[in-house]
């Protein structure tokens, strides 16, 4: 039970639940770095269905983007191009491999063994923690010999950009210099 007490609420065990709290909206970094996680991997590995590089999102590039040579052929309407940041199979498995092959210091994140697919290429079952470790620690270095340059660098600046937001201080200016250095 509930009762009101000036602007509060008080439940049974004693403790006060404010009626209007604090903060808005709370955004968990650690799930935003899962979810931004998932859509970087998955676009990287060309995974079917789980990419964010659909049609609609190439009709939005002649809207959005003044990029001429990134526009749809009006020719074949339903041909999305293969794109520079996609994989080929070759690629995927080693980097499949590289991640199995992941060892870490006890308590650090969890096996990384029997999260991944070698027939689909592909991560699952992992927690937020090992994504946070991914994100910010390990992503730039997996994939440094499988993209190009403005790619891999486009790739650090999103794994900065991470490690920044979570630091215990945040500079802003650092934060912009980065940004910009990394096109994010």
């Amino acid at each position: 039970m509930l009762a009101s007490t000036s602007g509060q609420k008080k439940h049974l065990l004693g403790s006060f639940i404010l009626e209007t709290p604090l903060i808005r909206h709370n955004l968990d970094v650690m799930h935003i770095e899962k979810n931004v996680f998932d859509n970087i991997f998955n676009t990287l590995m060309d995974r079917k269905g789980k990419m964010k590089s659909n049609l609609n999102a190439w009709k939005d590039l002649k809207i959005i983007c003044n990029r001429p040579e990134l526009e749809l052929d009006e020719r074949r309407s339903n041909a999305i191009p293969k794109v520079v940041y996609t994989l080929t199979k070759e690629p995927k498995m080693r980097i499949c491999e590289c991640i199995r092959g992941l060892k870490f210091f006890n308590g650090y994140a969890s096996n990384t063994v029997r999260y991944v697919d070698m027939t689909k290429f592909r991560i699952h079952g992992m927690k937020c923690h090992n994504y946070h470790v991914f994100m910010q620690k390990l992503i730039s270095i997996v994939f440094r010999e499988m993209l190009s340059e403005h790619v891999w660098s486009a790739l650090t600046g999103v794994s900065l950009l991470f490690q920044s937001i979570c630091s215990t201080t945040l500079d802003v200016t650092k934060l912009e210099t980065q940004c910009c250095r990394h096109h994010v």
